[in-house]
């Protein structure tokens, strides 16, 4: 029988009783690290992990995905014959590292998407359309697939196929939701309707996206959350996901930000140096997983951008939600003395009639000054590059270079098959990595 369930009502339960069942996972994921990983066996030997409370958690060294690279196999926690899969995510000098999964770590899995898409609504009485892959050593059409499975709905693992398709499979199988990342959605709802098929009238109930913020940082929709609901008359809930940390913060059904789920995963916030900062403000998500065994990790940096939220939730559920990724931390821009993230320009254009597809190339030889080109791909021809500058001025305040190519030169940047998500920026700076 599976260990997992067993606390899927915590997240409903008082606060003190989460905090106490949440301190006894920690302390058992951390003995087991310091017992069983060779790098936590040196990083943590002088921590007592009965002693660890949340609290003191921030007082325990953060881990980065550089770690993981130089130290790949020192963070395996089990034999190697106990390893039944392998992805690989992405590193940050472009090498990808391998994070190993046990048996464990597989139901571990299932549960925590079983949770999430409970979370959002759906039922056994669903039938999902996921198109993203479950090849090329990714984990995220695995772990859709085996939540699917886990609610007993139905699963079309259509992956990484061409828009007609993905609009056969529409027509024929009748999905109720659709997993998948939200650009790719909206592309999808064109094609339908540019087929002659409504997507408000396809049946599609939920869309749950992956791989791109739907919402900004007031918890609105971006004009690519609005477009969603608009095209296929479903609700829109957005996810977020670590391939290291095998954790999901899920929207539930009020759509107010993604849950934690208390038995899966301990989430901080923090700052350039390290420290927590309080509910509401943004810095690094930290995570600490929970319950994994073949590469347990304790306060690894994501290098995503967001903050928490600790008011209490419509749905019932007590634990903090985690609210739109703002950026990464190493994306952020500096351009003639204001800094933001590439989202905040991606709305941006999201909002100017006239553009369609785009994407950012940062260089920077001045230390005080990025250089930033805005290279777009425009749906009419009567937006003009200054009248682009002109509206990212009145919104951003910041005046990049804007270039207009054509769509076939800046979809060949951004739908490349080397990545899974549309590539918008491109990062030329020498500290790049």
């Amino acid at each position: 029988m599976s260990p997992f369930g067993r606390y899927r009502r915590l997240a409903f339960a008082a606060p003190p009783v989460i905090r106490r069942v949440q301190e006894r996972l920690l302390q058992e994921q951390i003995a087991r690290a310091a017992a069983l990983s060779p790098f936590y066996r040196r990083r943590l030997r002088d921590v007592k992990p009965r002693r660890i409370t949340l609290d003191s958690l921030a007082d325990l060294p953060l881990t980065d995905k550089r770690d993981i690279e130089r130290h790949n196999d020192a963070f395996r926690a089990v034999p190697p014959a106990a390893i039944v899969d392998i992805v690989l995510s992405s590193g940050t000098t472009g090498k990808p590292t391998r994070i190993m999964y046990t048996e464990s770590d597989l139901e571990r899995l299932a549960y925590n998407e079983d949770l999430a898409f409970t979370a959002c609504g759906l039922t056994a009485r669903d039938v999902a359309l996921l198109t993203c892959t479950m090849d090329r050593c990714f984990v995220a059409g695995l772990a859709y697939f085996l939540g699917i499975r886990r609610i007993g709905a139905a699963a079309i693992r259509n992956g990484h196929s061409s828009l007609e398709s993905h609009l056969n499979v529409i027509r024929e199988m009748k999905p109720t939701a659709v997993v998948g990342v939200p650009s790719f959605l909206r592309k999808l709802a064109i094609h339908l309707r540019d087929s002659g098929v409504n997507p408000a009238r396809a049946g599609v109930a939920r869309l749950v996206c992956i791989g791109e913020p739907v919402r900004g940082e007031d918890m609105e929709f971006l004009k690519l959350g609005a477009d969603l609901e608009r095209l296929w008359g479903a609700k829109v809930y957005s996810t977020y996901a670590s391939s290291e940390v095998v954790s999901t913060f899920c929207e539930c059904t009020a759509q107010r930000g993604g849950h934690q789920h208390p038995d899966l995963v301990v989430a901080e916030v923090v700052d350039a140096r390290g420290r927590r900062v309080p509910p509401g403000t943004a810095g690094e998500v930290v995570l600490t997983p929970l319950q994994t065994e073949g590469m347990p990790l304790i306060r690894f940096r994501t290098g995503d951008v967001s903050f928490l939220m600790e008011e209490p939730c419509p749905c019932g559920r007590r634990t903090p939600r985690l609210g739109p990724i703002l950026g990464r931390r190493k994306q952020m821009i500096k351009l003639h003395g204001t800094t933001f993230y590439p989202q905040a320009l991606y709305s941006a254009l999201d909002e100017i009639p006239g553009v369609g597809e785009y994407y950012l190339t940062v260089g920077g030889k001045d230390r005080l000054s990025d250089q930033v080109t805005v290279h777009v791909a425009l749906e009419r021809g009567s937006c003009r590059a200054e009248h682009i500058r002109e509206k990212l001025q009145a919104r951003l305040r910041v005046r990049p270079r804007v270039v207009i190519e054509s769509e076939d030169a800046v979809r060949r940047q951004v739908y490349t098959p080397r990545s899974r998500k549309p590539v918008r920026f491109v990062d030329l700076r020498k500290n790049a990595s």
